[in-house]
């Protein structure tokens, strides 16, 4: 899960908001990607994942990273 402010997000989740907020067409990024639209449509509805391949293709194309989130009040080796 990924942390957006407190709350816990799924990475699918984080995904296809950076899409949304993109500022492109589900169609250019679909090309871009080289993701088959109707598979596309059906990950951003939630109905589907996307293998890594396309998960990289499609993170390439936004623009995305990842990078650790500091959690305050964790101490290594504690649960």
């Amino acid at each position: 899960m990924l942390m957006m402010g407190k709350k816990p997000v799924k990475f699918s989740d984080a995904i296809r908001k950076a899409v949304n907020d993109s500022g492109r067409s589900r169609y250019s990024i679909c090309k871009a990607a080289e993701i088959d639209q109707s598979q596309f449509s059906k990950f951003m509805a939630g109905l589907h994942g996307l293998s890594m391949a396309k998960l990289d293709r499609l993170a390439a194309v936004l623009g995305l990273e990842l990078r650790p989130v500091k959690r305050a009040g964790k101490r290594k080796g504690k649960v």
